[in-house]
């Protein structure tokens, strides 16, 4: 498997509007550690993870929207959030994830 790093590189090589996800902070039992990375393009083509099941979904639509409007974001994912259950993030812990346009 390709470094998502290096995907970021040949994609944006190719003229593609991307977006990349950085899992930021961790707390508790987390899918992912801090630094894993879901790479985002404008088409909704994704590699890497940063959680898994609906989380990533979730991300992946959040992803979308900074390739427009070029404003970062902070996404926060726990089991205190009402909508832990709903992303599937019930393992107990928390993320927060950054996501930030490239280019």
């Amino acid at each position: 498997m390709d470094d998502v790093l290096e995907i970021a590189e040949r994609w944006s090589a190719e003229g593609r509007r991307l977006a990349l996800a950085t899992v930021i902070e961790t707390w508790g039992s987390a899918p992912r550690p801090g630094g894993s990375h879901l790479l985002v393009d404008g088409d909704a083509n994704f590699e890497g993870s940063v959680s898994g099941g609906c989380v990533e979904g979730a991300v992946i639509a959040e992803a979308m929207e900074v390739i427009e409007s070029g404003m970062p974001r902070v996404l926060e994912f726990g089991v205190a959030d009402e909508t832990a259950w709903h992303v599937g993030l019930s393992c107990g812990g928390r993320i927060r994830i950054l996501v930030e346009r490239l280019g």
